[in-house]
């Protein structure tokens, strides 16, 4: 017989070793105890984050997600494009800050989903250019460069990080659980808060213009804001820094600092609505812009698989 104090250990390291297999389990099976619908709805909100994370790395710092931390990107195509850009001090500082707050919000969400890995993305000069161009409905010359110069920089910050945010206004009332509830409200805080600096930076320079289009600040966010309109074909859902008074409901203000509704409360757009944004396609089954071959998770790729089933069709003419 053993000694009773071996015994008393062989005891204790047999309890922690039956409760290791007892929490194994949960551990491994936690991220599939949210509804269908919210995983898939916090899984396709990692394609925005992302697009924002390796925008705002490269950007600051000039290098991404696979150099600040490669487990996260699981394996995804390096960014087509995405370049270091020319900015002050203060822009950069900021750009920064907003770049390891994309980082936390990939982390965060591929804590409580499975998740994929990183899209193809393209963040190529000519890629915000094509954007440029379409929401001016002509070519500027030279083409945009989203990297030369801080206001370039946070013009095309403009374009991206609201569309997500929108995204999670748009998910919340949808969301059945309460873990799901609780990280896209924590996700959208942040978010919104982006939002309102880079607005807050260009309505500083509403009237400046744009070297060398001779355009202002403020015509280049409500060209940009009203393509995003025309492409996600579900209404007014965006507004520039300066709208017509009829759109605030506050009398004779025309200034928009931060975008809403006559109620002022923030617009929401479907997954649908989005894919048509950043696909610049207007159509949700149409990759493109800066998702050249589609956004990844079931949503994006349910949208890809019937184009592909369309294209199959036998022709009719």
């Amino acid at each position: 017989m053993a000694p009773p104090h071996l015994a008393t250990i062989g005891q204790m390291i047999t309890s922690v070793f039956l409760l290791l297999l007892l929490l194994a389990p949960v551990t491994q099976n936690a991220k599939s105890m949210l509804p269908r619908t919210d995983r898939e709805l916090l899984e396709f909100s990692l394609n925005l984050e992302y697009l924002e994370a390796e925008f705002f790395l490269h950007g600051s710092m000039g290098r991404g997600l696979d150099h600040i931390q490669p487990g996260l990107a699981g394996g995804g195509p390096r960014p087509i494009g995405a370049r270091i850009a020319n900015l002050s001090p203060l822009v950069r500082n900021i750009i920064m800050q907003f770049a390891y707050q994309e980082v936390g919000h990939i982390r965060a969400i591929k804590s409580t989903v499975p998740g994929f890995s990183r899209p193809l993305l393209d963040l190529s000069v000519k890629s915000f250019a094509k954007v440029i161009n379409k929401a001016f409905g002509r070519h500027l010359f030279p083409p945009f460069n989203p990297y030369a110069n801080d206001l370039n920089y946070v013009l095309a910050s403009y374009i991206i990080p609201y569309v997500g945010l929108t995204g999670y206004v748009g998910a919340n009332p949808i969301l059945k659980s309460n873990t799901s509830r609780k990280l896209v409200a924590g996700l959208l805080g942040v978010e919104s808060g982006q939002d309102a600096v880079i607005r807050t930076l260009l309505y500083e320079r509403a009237t400046l213009i744009v070297v060398p289009y001779g355009i202002t600040v403020a015509e280049f966010t409500h060209k940009i804001s009203k393509l995003r309109n025309k492409l996600g074909r579900a209404g007014l859902k965006d507004e520039g820094l300066v709208v017509p008074t009829y759109l605030l409901g506050r009398g004779v203000l025309t200034g928009n600092v931060l975008a809403g509704n006559t109620y002022s409360l923030a617009f929401g757009r479907t997954p649908k609505e989005i894919l048509r944004i950043v696909y610049g396609s207007g159509k949700e089954q149409v990759p493109g812009g800066f998702f050249p071959k589609g956004g990844n998770g079931s949503i994006a790729k349910s949208y890809l698989k019937k184009k592909k089933k369309l294209d199959n069709l036998p022709s009719l003419v």
